[in-house]
């Protein structure tokens, strides 16, 4: 822990913010929404967020002042923390002639291996087709092999499948109609253009049998990936560094540089917008010289630390992420007072509450349309999603009334913009097939429809936590509490009930979500704790989980049981049999998970920080540092245009090491008062939410004006 730079601070009184008084959500209302016009924008409590983990008192601030307060470095498999270091380019030569010499004999091999299948004519065919892919000809004809009555075709095209993975064959035939014989070609890429010659197709459309009588008209089947060297990995593994844009915005950029869709690249979770983060990503068969291109072309992103793997990034394959997060304007009784609390969150954690991200920044929250699915009230989960919300900008709710009263689908296609990913495949699919929500709500991509279901789990386990907390307190294990057995080795992972889609093909981009979206651990073995676990103190509150329910979890063995069945008994939802059809919006057939109820910050570290300007930059991000070092590497000034970004907020100071210290800035008064930060270093489990450790900190309100967001 440190504490270095507390210089004078103008320190006032404050008057501390109280836990909520409002009662759970649970107690006496329902989920179902009121009407559009009266919703108001969504609290806390609304999504059961209504305890604290201690009773120390909080302080005033400001969080995300400006972006570059909240800075995110994901946290890899392996425990290391993702950075850009470096726009240097991978030596692609390297193994290169290893492989060549490994090549060239087992080359010798395999083609004697052909010559004994199919012969010394195929064998020096092949052989020259080779000769001519090696030289580069990306658009090399095909060879069509002899014919022979005791060929046996299936042994020559397994032999390829085994031994030229960049090579296709299929069968044609004899414009006699009778004899049958083998062809190979070269495996396209996507961007390969076929002719005439190649494909044996005139102009007329009419297939070509040429002089040799073999019918080379049959269409080539081109579903598989480009030639690619073999020493290298299928994937290009790259750093991506974005300020103030959320990760698919930013991948979508490149992609459309590339010529290439979303769903191209693989990345483990999802980065706030607000903010300045780096994580990593993949990309199928790409040269990492066409990205580091386009830095120059890029605002707002940067990409670099390049290297080549074998496998794709899935979501949920991160361990964390690990954050700088500096609260501005800081108010508080004193410098013991601030300290006293972030002892409290490091000794004692924070309620692992699902944040406000997780159920969307909407008027509508997600849980609501979650709701409404387990419900199987397609209509409603339509319209929730469709209707007018408070809070959206006036062009974008006048589209949404438009089509509300007039219910002109052409129309809002037109005018709902392409982020808004789930309302166009909704109207997309109802053009298709008018009325049927069903099918509307199928054409969202899945991970994004699953999300509303897991926002209603979600807001079960907000509650229970809060009424676990508020009757039993987080000071020791009660009987009946759920707790990991001590016997089973775990790690905070995923359960792969969100991120089913091994792919990552889902757009997230049309919710404000943060990185911590990845949801649920892995489901572990659990037990109820007994009267024996307690007088032998075999477990601490830590260990304490509540479920998230599905059909292969338990419940509490004590009151916190009711909150979940009380809830969604309200709600007309049942947890143990489904009400319709469809698997996948029912949890019934989810698995479920559970979750800590307490979770800490892991090696915190924390600085005041005194500042005069807002607009003084107190965090040296990524960027700042590279572009130091390759400035003092060419031994020239630092320039400030290493980096452009178009958002309201000042480009990021590039023009030397950005002071902790006080700062003044270029023409402000000596008597200026100084402000005061705190600045806070700590790593959180990929499911775990930053800002609900802020809360505690501050014993403020996310969605009030105590901690101040901007």
């Amino acid at each position: 822990m440190r504490c270095r730079h507390f210089l004078n601070p103008i320190l006032s009184p404050l008057s501390f913010a109280k836990p909520p008084s409002r009662p759970l959500a649970s107690r006496g209302s329902t989920v179902a929404p009121p009407p559009a016009q009266l919703r108001a924008a969504l609290a806390e409590p609304d999504v059961g967020i209504s305890r604290f983990a201690n009773s120390l008192p909080g302080f005033s601030g400001a969080l995300k002042q400006r972006y570059s307060d909240f800075v995110v470095h994901e946290v890899a498999r392996d425990g290391t923390l993702v950075r850009l270091t470096s726009f240097d380019l991978p030596d692609e030569r390297v193994g290169a002639e290893e492989e060549e010499e490994e090549a060239d004999v087992d080359l010798s091999h395999v083609l004697e291996s052909f010559r004994l299948l199919c012969g010394d004519a195929d064998c020096d065919t092949l052989r020259g087709f080779l000769l001519r892919v090696s030289e580069g000809d990306s658009n090399v004809l095909p060879i069509i092999l002899s014919a022979d009555a005791d060929k046996a075709h299936r042994s020559v095209h397994d032999f390829f499948k085994r031994n030229f993975m960049f090579l296709v064959t299929d069968t044609v035939e004899h414009s006699d109609g009778v004899q049958r014989c083998i062809r190979v070609r070269l495996r396209p890429g996507p961007g390969r253009r076929r002719n005439a010659g190649e494909t044996g197709v005139n102009r007329k459309g009419m297939g070509s049998s040429g002089s040799s009588g073999w019918r080379d008209d049959r269409p080539f089947d081109s579903r598989s990936s480009i030639a690619w060297p073999y020493h290298l990995g299928k994937f290009l593994r790259f750093h991506l560094y974005k300020e103030n844009k959320d990760t698919q915005e930013a991948l979508r950029v490149i992609g459309k540089m590339l010529g290439l869709q979303p769903k191209s690249f693989g990345f483990a979770g999802t980065k706030d917008k607000r903010a300045i983060t780096t994580q990593q990503v993949t990309l199928l068969k790409v040269h990492a010289s066409r990205l580091a291109d386009l830095n120059s072309k890029l605002i707002g992103i940067k990409v670099g630390d390049f290297d080549y793997v074998k496998e794709r990034l899935v979501l949920g394959q991160l361990m964390g992420n690990r954050f700088t997060i500096t609260l501005r304007s800081v108010v508080a009784e004193s410098e013991d007072l601030i300290k006293a609390a972030i002892d409290g969150l490091i000794k004692g954690g924070f309620i692992n509450y699902y944040g406000l991200q997780r159920f969307g920044s909407a008027s509508v929250p997600n849980h609501l349309i979650g709701a409404a699915l387990l419900r199987g009230e397609w209509e409603s989960a339509v319209n929730l999603i469709l209707d007018p919300k408070e809070g959206e900008c006036d062009d974008m709710n006048g589209v949404r009334e438009h089509y509300e009263e007039h219910g002109d689908i052409d129309v809002a296609i037109r005018n709902f913009p392409r982020r808004l990913i789930a309302e166009r495949a909704i109207l997309q699919r109802l053009k298709k097939y008018p009325g049927n929500y069903l099918q509307a709500l199928m054409a969202i991509p899945r991970t994004l429809r699953l999300m509303y279901v897991h926002s209603y789990q979600s807001y079960l386990w907000n509650h229970a936590a809060s009424m676990r907390v508020g009757k039993y307190g987080t000071t020791q294990v009660v009987e009946g509490d759920l707790v990991y057995r001590k016997e089973c080795h775990f790690g905070e992972g995923t359960v792969t009930d969100t991120s089913e889609d091994a792919d990552g093909r889902t757009n997230l981009s049309e919710m404000d979500i943060s990185c911590e979206t990845v949801p649920e651990e892995t489901i572990q073995s659990v037990k109820i704790t007994d009267s024996e676990d307690l007088l032998k103190a075999i477990y601490k509150f830590e260990d304490v989980v509540l479920p998230l329910p599905g059909s292969e979890t338990l419940f509490p063995g004590n009151e916190v049981a009711g909150i979940y069945h009380e809830i969604t008994k309200k709600d007309g939802i049942s947890l143990t049999e489904s009400i319709h059809g469809v698997k996948e919006f029912s949890i019934t057939s989810m698995k479920g998970g559970y979750r800590r109820v307490i979770q800490r910050p892991i090696d915190l570290e924390w600085d005041l920080v005194t500042y005069t300007d807002d607009k003084t930059p107190l965090v040296e991000t990524d960027l700042d540092v590279l572009s130091k070092a390759e400035s003092l590497k060419a031994n020239e000034p630092l320039s400030t245009g290493v980096f452009s970004c178009t958002s309201q907020e000042d480009s990021l100071h590039t023009s030397g090491a950005t002071s902790l210290v006080e700062t003044k800035s270029i023409g402000s008064s000596d008597l200026l008062p100084d402000l005061l930060a705190v600045k806070l270093d700590f790593t959180l489990p990929a499911s775990s939410y930053a800002t609900m450790a802020i809360r505690e900190l501050m014993k403020t309100s996310t969605s009030d004006s105590g901690i101040r967001i901007t």
